[in-house]
């Protein structure tokens, strides 16, 4: 079974109305060149919040933040101190697992992820919670229920003891509900500027080689919610064609693409053409199948969207650079939660387990 976490990073909204927040975080034993702990927290896919083992600092990723936390000078301060204290909470749980799954060595990561979705025109809301171990589910969070439910014979144990404190799971239903919501709202106040902005994509095609499949590559847009495809005389095309993941780029925006197999004759048909549709803005962005314009390493240098200059080994780049975003997103995590001694105005939520109140900023032990 593949890890949710990566679909959870794909998570949007299916118009521009739905807004998400998603806290990642993970504990990794014998990871190579990645540091022990990381804490990742996303606002409409963007990057909001970072921690990690290495640099040992809550650090804002967007300058919104920091005016979220003016009301408050040791605010950051304060998040580092209790990111802290999760990172050794996490060390513990990595270590419970691996008791739990009879492993003494070797490479492990322990992750969690929770936030909830608010849709800005319906109002509906949603919410999500699960643990991970070494790229399977470990245990789940039921929204029907707001119990916890463990797919892994190796998290019963977890499941009994979580579902066993009254106060705790009361709290935290009463968190992915409600608190979720609130800090969700008030974070796309303040960062409106960033997260309701809209960015046209840049479209190029490319191919390997004569016997390749055309990619239709789109990159720099934002919001995160598109659609990339391919049509033939007007109507959209569904066999021999493979769609990408939605990745994202160093600068914060977004990368898909498309790939389309068809014969060489296709080529100089003038039937196909690649169709980006971004949410939220009206125009479709339309580039036509053409020899002239497709990009490829065996001597063509034809090029759309004149002034991108995109070239095969430039996406090759980026799609390096991007899946190393997502393998932050993937094994990074962030916690977060809505202070109760925060009486007056708004104070941004902490970095620390869900359950805890401050004072208890260790997260639960499995």
């Amino acid at each position: 079974m593949k890890l949710l976490f990566l679909l959870f990073l794909g998570i949007n909204g299916a118009h521009a109305g739905t807004h998400s927040l998603k806290y990642f975080y993970s504990a990794s034993s014998q990871v190579p060149n990645f540091p022990e702990f990381v804490i990742v927290g996303m606002v409409d896919e963007v990057q909001m919040v970072y921690y990690d083992s290495n640099i040992q600092r809550a650090v804002p990723k967007q300058d919104w933040m920091n005016k979220a936390a003016e009301g408050e000078p040791q605010y950051w301060d304060t998040q580092t101190g209790i990111a802290l204290g999760t990172q050794q909470s996490f060390k513990a749980n990595i270590e419970i697992a691996k008791q739990r799954f009879n492993q003494t060595g070797g490479m492990h990561i322990f992750q969690y992820m929770y936030g909830c979705q608010w849709d800005e025109e319906t109002g509906d809301t949603d919410g999500f919670r699960q643990y991970g171990y070494d790229g399977e589910d470990f245990i789940v969070y039921d929204m029907k229920t707001f119990t916890w439910i463990a797919p892994s014979q190796k998290a019963e144990i977890t499941q009994h003891k979580w579902n066993n404190n009254p106060a705790e799971l009361a709290y935290r239903q009463s968190y992915i509900t409600k608190d979720c919501v609130e800090w969700l709202k008030k974070y796309v106040k303040y960062g409106k500027s960033t997260l309701k902005k809209k960015v046209p994509p840049t479209v190029s095609l490319s191919q390997k080689s004569p016997s390749s499949p055309v990619t239709c590559h789109a990159t720099g847009f934002y919001p995160r919610s598109v659609m990339v495809f391919w049509r033939r005389d007007g109507d959209q095309v569904y066999e021999d064609v493979e769609h990408g993941e939605v990745l994202h780029n160093e600068d914060g925006t977004f990368q898909n693409s498309v790939h389309l197999t068809v014969k060489p004759e296709d080529l100089d048909s003038g039937k196909y053409e690649c169709v980006v549709q971004l949410s939220g803005v009206q125009e479709d962005f339309v580039t036509r199948l053409e020899r002239s314009v497709v990009k490829t390493n065996y001597g063509n240098t034809g090029r759309t969207n004149p002034g991108s200059g995109v070239d095969s080994s430039v996406l090759t780049i980026i799609g390096a650079v991007a899946g190393v975003l997502v393998l932050v997103g993937i094994i990074g995590g962030v916690v977060w939660k809505k202070r109760k001694d925060a009486k007056k105005g708004f104070v941004p939520a902490n970095i620390s387990d869900d359950g805890s109140n401050g004072s208890n900023n260790t997260a639960q032990k499995a």
